[in-house]
């Protein structure tokens, strides 16, 4: 987690809100430069309509054509604006190389000529909103002439280079670490990292590249390597995916090869620790027709390798419990549903950021046979299934539903099965007030002694140490009251402030496991960091949660210190 940086700190903050707008530059400014000229006024904000720009349905209905699309690729601060103009931001502006602008223009779902759709731009924003080097992106229809509408498609970069020190603390429990990383390596859009970590399962040592678009693509290439103090790790992967509703067909490959020792927790403490080398790899290919009356169907089908061999690990001297070994090899075949269905927020799970909400229904399904006859351990039906769908949106309300279940059948007996489910509901009570509540559940069949289900304070218990709780099933039920203030410090930090109710407890006796506790209770409260100039997470949690219940040698007081994706 990143907390603690050198010139990203200084340079972490969120874009006014929706209460403290800036000015917006005149659209007609941008008509007259040439489609590959950057354009360098300011456009904070979520855009309107043009004046004298027909709204998206007129132009849909008369057959419009994309025109010009123009390029606004800002810098992290708007140096325009007098707030802005001060000689930190101005030299954090000289040292950060700004997105290309072909990597922008590459992630666009449509060029001039085509014809004008609405529905592709707004899902060329939200894949531009998805990358971690930007901190919003908005396409705005600036001119109309001759049936052909001017597009301006706006980024607004934020700091990527991490040459720092980071140090987070969660469940009673330090991580700290040491790396030099660019999420956006010279304004490629690529991710280039060398990294030193400690944490509560090992030191690790590594580099670490990730390019989602090599040589101006959509094909994804990332590659990990890391000496570990228990192993190591060797990943690649390279794909091409479904990256948008309309794209016909994606394929890809990967491979792992990772040597680690696993440990069983339970009431925070290591009961049984083992050698795990994990070694596989898997081919896919998938086709699709593309959106059809607001529905995609994809499938796919591929080809996987999946190898488990365990063994004593040489640093524990306790009780220790070995897996079996396994061997999978199996083709499957998958199914996506997916219902083309969004909506915009602000001030929910970010501070002062555009949010993408999605509302639709989505299904898959994949469905695998491994055969003892070719290598495998067992002859196995290994399956995988997954749902989401959202409620509301358009008023002041929002529930997100989500499900999923995965395992295997063997001789008509389920393994390793797995079943999750949550709800999260959000009401907003007013511009700065938001009503947060999740409720989630866990529930396991025959699990193999590596997958552990825990509960703790790295699993949103946050009074109780990590992993405190050992069970084969959870849940976990949260309600929170979020402020998001206006205060807007140094003009480098949005913050906002959250008292939390946790409850929850497991069921089920896990191998080792002592027996649950109950229902376990915390409450707390803690302050939100914003960290929008920055790319290297997006919100700074800290907290102090007081546990209700638990063993004696619990402490009181649990202090986490955090950077988390959301609120």
């Amino acid at each position: 987690m990143l907390v603690l940086l050198a010139l990203p700190v200084l340079a972490c903050a969120g874009e006014p809100s929706p209460a403290d707008p800036p000015a917006t530059s005149d659209a007609d400014a941008a008509d007259s430069r040439a489609a590959d000229t950057p354009v360098h006024s300011p456009t904070f904000g979520p855009p309107g309509q043009t004046p004298g720009v027909p709204s998206p349905e007129e132009l849909e209905a008369a057959g419009a054509v994309i025109g010009k699309v123009l390029i606004d690729n800002q810098n992290i601060f708007n140096l325009e604006d007098p707030k802005d103009d001060y000689w930190l931001f101005r030299a954090a502006d000289d040292l950060h190389p700004k997105t290309h602008a072909d990597v922008i223009r590459h992630q666009l779902l449509f060029k001039p000529g085509d014809r004008y759709n609405r529905r592709s731009i707004d899902e060329s924003e939200r894949i531009l909103r998805a990358d971690s080097y930007f901190y919003d992106a908005w396409i705005r229809e600036v001119s109309y002439h001759d049936n052909q509408v001017d597009l301006r498609v706006t980024t607004k970069d934020v700091w990527t280079l991490n040459p720092g020190f980071n140090f987070s603390r969660s469940g009673g429990t330090n991580s700290v670490g040491v790396q030099l990383e660019d999420t956006n390596f010279l304004g490629s859009g690529g991710d280039a990292k060398v990294f030193h970590s400690v944490t509560i399962d090992r030191t690790s040592t590594g580099v670490q590249a990730i390019d989602q678009h090599t040589f101006g693509t959509w094909i994804s290439a990332a590659a990990t390597f890391a000496n570990n103090s228990d192993g190591y790790l060797r990943e690649v992967s390279v794909q091409r995916p479904f990256y948008a509703l309309n794209t016909h067909w994606a394929a890809g490959v990967y491979g792992i090869d990772d040597l680690q020792n696993d440990s069983l927790w339970d009431r925070g403490q290591i009961i049984n620790k083992f050698q795990d080398l994990h070694r596989g790899a898997q081919l896919y290919g998938g086709w699709s027709s593309g959106e059809q009356n607001g529905w995609v169907r994809r499938w796919s089908t591929g080809f996987t390798y999946d190898e488990h061999d365990f063994g004593p690990a040489s640093t524990w001297s306790g009780v220790t419990l070995i897996p079996e070994d396994r061997r999978f090899l199996y083709p499957w075949v998958q199914l996506d549903l997916i219902q083309d269905d969004y909506t915009r927020m602000w001030n929910h799970d970010q501070i002062a950021r555009t949010e993408d909400f999605y509302l639709g229904t989505s299904f898959s399904t994949r469905v695998g046979f491994a055969a003892s006859g070719i290598g495998s351990s067992s002859s196995a039906l290994l399956f995988q299934s997954s749902a989401s769908t959202g409620l509301g949106g358009e008023g002041r309300s929002l529930t997100l539903l989500f499900w999923d279940f995965s395992g295997r059948v063997t001789d008509g007996a389920l393994y390793n099965g797995v079943m999750d489910a949550s709800v999260r509901y959000y009401n907003k009570e007013s511009k700065n007030w938001l009503f947060f509540t999740a409720l989630s559940g866990t529930k396991g069949w025959r699990l193999d002694l590596d997958n552990q289900i825990t509960l703790g304070g790295d699993s949103g218990l946050r009074g109780y140490p990590l992993r405190y709780q050992d069970g084969t099933g959870r849940a976990l039920f949260t309600i929170e009251q979020r402020y998001f203030t206006d205060w807007y410090v140094f003009r480098l930090f949005r913050v906002g402030g959250a008292v939390f109710f946790d409850a929850g407890r497991t069921w089920g006796r896990a191998p080792l496991a002592s027996p649950s506790l109950g229902l376990l209770t915390d409450a707390g409260f803690g302050l939100r960091i914003g960290n929008a100039r920055s790319g290297l997470g997006n919100v700074i949690h800290v907290d102090l949660a007081f546990p209700f219940n638990g063993d004696p040698t619990i402490k009181r007081v649990q202090f986490l210190v955090q950077t988390e994706h959301s609120f």
